[in-house]
């Protein structure tokens, strides 16, 4: 019995038989995504109250609820695709996932070993003391509900990718980084940006309130340069080739961040199951207590001289763009040191603590580390997930598409594209990775992981949508969106 045969005995859910319309898409992603909040406010049966707090940090990379039914939220899922993804991109399994055949050995894998670890990873929380029973006949039970919510996850990730709009992975992680943006900047209690400000200013003390509405600063910095980086693009021109000519169509374009998010996602989970890890096993508790990003109130003269190393990389690109209209990227590293300078300058008076040696040697390991892991596996998710240049002529070839001035051979498109993918890849990993780490470091509302990964999925979705159903969409809404 092969894995693809196995993995039929597990509960999936069916393809749909039909082409589905906009309106009905939308059902089953709002369905999903109700189930989520409502299996994220239902307590796990026999643990202990207030065991969780010191986890929370986990909730964003994780899209889950600690406490609740979906604690191990995507855990499972994003665990047992970064094992396959470095299994298949070493060659350890000899899977061509290029073809049909590999994608469904490699699809089946994934969901054989998420619904392993929604089990591993449950005993892991509840013997490691994550998320402690309330008494020790209760750990099998406690166990069995942790696993049962993460085959649920797994399978509304199913209902979302079959039925609904992208993916339920990225659905939960936008979900849960929306709420907390939500809760941090208008929750009238201690924690709150707008209540903190309000707060601080009838304190006597404009400095705290100023320094206050630094996450949200961040937030907005992050949410700017993310759009930005969307919409950065190499076009290649495209012609159909028929046997009595060849016409042209239109531009096929190459982004940027031609990985999208993926990378990031695994970096991130790597480092959370790291840090998971260190709990339970002491030799990795100091390593893993190094990478963490610093928390909302640790390293305050760090987050400031950051935040101030960014916005001056924004204003210098501005001029450059609309002043010197040349040397963007010289302009933008400039702005950046003379930000950071300024901020390093300031960070020593009152009311910014100084930086010591040790907040930037673990700003820097941490930065070094989730551009290594971003650009790792964005390499690996292009060798697995048929977007090299060889899969990209193959289907270029299929589609009579072709490059005006060749001749239709997929090899000669191959050569081309080779000049683009390869190094979009490795740029475009180690872009996310940088912005991951920098808005981690400014203490940006929702992390900084939390955020990019949100912009990022609901461009996307945008794009889903009005790339697949523009012609569903009523004109004042079409119009509305710009398509």
């Amino acid at each position: 019995m092969n894995i693809i045969q196995l993995a039929q005995y597990l509960p999936g859910v069916k393809e749909p038989d039909r082409t589905l319309g906009l309106s009905e898409k939308l059902k089953w992603t709002a369905i999903v995504l109700v189930l989520y909040f409502v299996l994220g406010s239902v307590i796990v049966y026999g643990i202990q109250e207030n065991a969780v707090a010191q986890l929370k940090f986990l909730e964003i990379i994780f899209g889950s609820t600690f406490g609740s039914l979906i604690t191990l939220g995507i855990g499972p899922i994003v665990t047992a695709s970064i094992i396959l993804q470095l299994l298949v991109g070493s060659k350890i399994l000899n899977w061509d996932t290029k073809t049909p055949e590999g994608r469904a050995m490699f699809t089946s894998a994934q969901k054989l070993l998420a619904v392993f670890f929604s089990f591993f990873e449950a005993a892991i929380y509840v013997l490691a003391g994550a998320v402690p029973a309330a008494a020790e006949y209760l750990i099998p039970f406690v166990i069995l509900q942790l696993a049962a919510g993460g085959i649920l996850i797994i399978l509304m990730d199913e209902v979302c990718s079959k039925w609904g709009i992208g993916s339920g992975v990225s659905l939960f992680i936008a979900a849960g980084v929306s709420k907390t943006v939500f809760v941090r900047i208008f929750s009238p209690f201690e924690g709150g940006v707008i209540s903190g400000f309000v707060h601080n200013l009838m304190s006597g003390e404009p400095a705290q309130a100023l320094l206050s509405f630094l996450p949200l600063i961040s937030l907005i910095m992050v949410f700017v340069i993310v759009i930005y980086a969307q919409a950065m693009k190499i076009e290649i021109p495209m012609a159909i080739s028929m046997p009595f000519g060849k016409f042209a169509v239109r531009r096929w374009p190459l982004r940027f961040i031609y990985t999208s998010n993926i990378p990031v996602i695994l970096t991130a989970a790597v480092l959370a199951n790291l840090q998971l890890m260190g709990m339970s096993v002491p030799l990795l508790k100091p390593v893993a207590e190094f990478l963490r990003a610093p928390g909302p109130n640790e390293a305050l003269g760090l987050k400031f001289a950051v935040i101030l190393s960014g916005m001056f990389s924004l204003i210098f690109i501005a001029l450059s763009k609309f002043v010197f209209k040349k040397y963007t990227l010289r302009m933008c590293i400039l702005g950046g040191l003379v930000g950071l300078g300024l901020g390093i300058l300031m960070a020593g008076t009152r009311p910014i603590p100084e930086i010591v040696l040790g907040d930037v040697l673990r700003a820097v390991v941490y930065t070094l580390f989730m551009i290594g892991g971003s650009i790792l596996f964005s390499v690996f998710w292009v060798n697995t997930a048929g977007m090299d240049a060889k899969t990209v002529a193959e289907q270029f070839k299929s589609s009579y598409l072709t490059l005006p001035g060749f001749r239709r051979d997929p090899r000669i498109i191959e050569r081309i594209l080779e000049r683009y993918i390869p190094p979009l890849a490795v740029l475009g990993g180690a872009f996310v990775g940088f912005l991951a780490a920098f808005a981690d470091l400014t203490g940006a509302i929702g992390t900084g992981t939390g955020i990019l990964l949100t912009v990022m999925i609901i461009h996307q979705f945008y794009e889903q949508i009005s790339r697949q159903h523009v012609e569903e969409m009523h004109p004042m809404v079409r119009r509305f969106v710009g398509v």
